[in-house]
């Protein structure tokens, strides 16, 4: 039987309001929210490692009790379901409040070893962050999310991961094309898992406002629950961003390793984790093309296109930076770490592009790999061939 507890909504402030229709939130950290509830629930697929690490028997999963749950039909034991309030820097410029515009966080589990696990219903009906969408997903995109999540997992990315997916019984309006041709398709909701889906978002919105009070209390939240050795550091607050800013670096060493190019890196897909986070128009390089981009949003100047992810990655964190200013009051030590990125990314992808190639020590190795980029690029060579994934 799934049974969660509600550490974020115990812990941070809520929003005052419970009417679910869409508006600006101030001085919260989330708002509460119930899933709409579907039609006709029917479970497609789940995870069977996720579902083991999380202590969730086969015939439990195979219950009805398990689909109404992850499709939001019931609640389970202990849920007090809840929107997200962040905001973010979307291509470049500041979007204001964004939110759970289509998730719904349920709660955590308890792991046996320690730790938790957040459940987040993605498509399960509108939140006071939905802005003029519905708040629903489609199967098409659902499979996508499910099955890139979990196999980003098994090659070694650091990714949120995915539970389960259902379809609904409902059918969403979706203009698949952007031709102004919108057309009914199949509902489906996806359960996401993470130890946390706070974004550098959460932080930027409350810097935004001037709401140095909620920015310290999430910033608290976040160090006591993910970083715990920090908690006595007198320099915790610049401690964590140097942390957040290293396991990005990780991330996107990871991402340029398998050719993933994730497609919308706004502020507000960032995982204060290093875990990748919200896979929408994401896509793997076929030819090597570091211009590659899966987005068409983005077609025009390319901003989230493969060979500027590390770029990205580190115009973000000085986002971050920017946000958790008030707390830190050391311009100099946050200018450090952000300029120590693109050192950190250096060294850590010679590393893992020599360990890709088989190299022993070698002091032309930066130039040789230089060299092999190019070749890869003009000659247009395939990636998934010249790339072994399964090296972590």
């Amino acid at each position: 039987m799934l049974s969660l507890i509600h550490l974020f909504t115990d812990e941070l402030p809520a929003d005052p309001v419970m009417a679910n229709i869409p508006r600006q939130v101030y001085n919260a950290c989330y708002s509460y929210v119930q899933p709409k509830g579907m039609s006709d629930p029917k479970m497609v697929m789940y995870s069977d490692d996720l579902a083991n690490d999380l202590q969730l028997s086969r015939d439990y999963c195979m219950s009805v009790d398990f689909t109404d749950i992850l499709c939001g039909n019931s609640i389970a034991a202990g849920s007090h379901p809840y929107a997200m309030c962040y905001g973010g820097h979307q291509f470049g410029n500041w979007a204001g409040q964004l939110g759970d515009g289509r998730a719904i966080n349920l709660g955590e589990v308890l792991l046996p070893e320690g730790g938790h696990q957040n459940l987040q219903l993605k498509g399960a009906g509108p939140t006071p962050y939905s802005r003029t969408a519905d708040g629903f997903a489609v199967l098409r995109s659902s499979v996508r999310e499910f099955l890139c999540s979990e196999a980003m997992y098994h090659l070694g990315v650091p990714t949120t991961r995915a539970l389960s997916l259902a379809l609904t019984g409902e059918e969403v309006l979706r203009d698949v094309m952007y031709d102004g041709n919108p057309a009914y398709e199949k509902g489906a909701v996806v359960c996401r898992v993470a130890p946390s889906f706070v974004r550098f978002g959460n932080f930027e919105i409350f810097a935004s406002r001037q709401d140095h009070e909620t920015l310290r209390k999430l910033t608290d939240f976040v160090i006591t629950h993910y970083f715990p050795h920090l908690i006595k550091d007198p320099d915790k607050y610049l401690r964590l961003f140097n942390e957040v800013a290293d396991s990005t670096c990780t991330m996107i060493v990871h991402w340029q390793r398998v050719g993933f190019v994730h497609g919308v890196m706004n502020t507000d897909n960032m995982s204060i984790l290093g875990q990748t986070i919200d896979y929408g128009p994401y896509g793997w390089m076929d030819n090597y093309d570091p211009d590659w981009t899966p987005n068409t949003t983005d077609l025009p100047g390319k901003r989230y296109r493969f060979g500027n992810q590390p770029v990205i990655a580190q115009w973000n964190l000085l986002k971050l930076a920017n946000a958790l200013f008030p707390l830190i009051n050391n311009e100099e030590g946050l200018k450090n770490i952000i300029h120590n990125f693109r050192n950190s990314y250096t060294e850590k992808y010679l590393a893992m592009m020599k360990q890709k190639l088989g190299l022993f020590e070698n002091n032309n190795d930066q130039a040789l790999i230089y060299d092999l980029e190019k070749m890869l690029s003009s000659q247009g060579l395939d990636m998934t061939i010249f790339s072994d994934s399964s090296l972590k």
